[in-house]
């Protein structure tokens, strides 16, 4: 036998009828923890090294990683622009 259930109730209602705790309060003193440290470093970073932070150590230019985008498709080196 199969049959369906419909419930409408608020996460907050759902949460206190299972027993979960109530970690919202927890979770915004972290965001705001997490916020005031990136902050703090991007103001402390250029931009050349704030994009060095995100891009693999590997890949040291934007040539570099065009040339394994290229390598990943099954081509040596970019099509020539055609201007005709």
């Amino acid at each position: 036998m199969k049959f369906t259930m419909n419930v409408e109730c608020t996460p907050a209602e759902a949460r206190e009828f299972f027993g979960l705790p109530d970690i919202a309060p927890m979770q915004d003193r972290i965001l705001e923890e997490m916020e005031a440290r990136m902050r703090d470093n991007i103001q402390n970073l250029a931009p050349e090294t704030f994009i060095k932070t995100w891009m693999p150590a590997t890949i040291q230019s934007w040539g570099e990683l065009q040339k394994i985008f290229w390598g990943q498709m099954g081509m040596t080196q970019p099509p020539a622009d055609d201007k005709s």
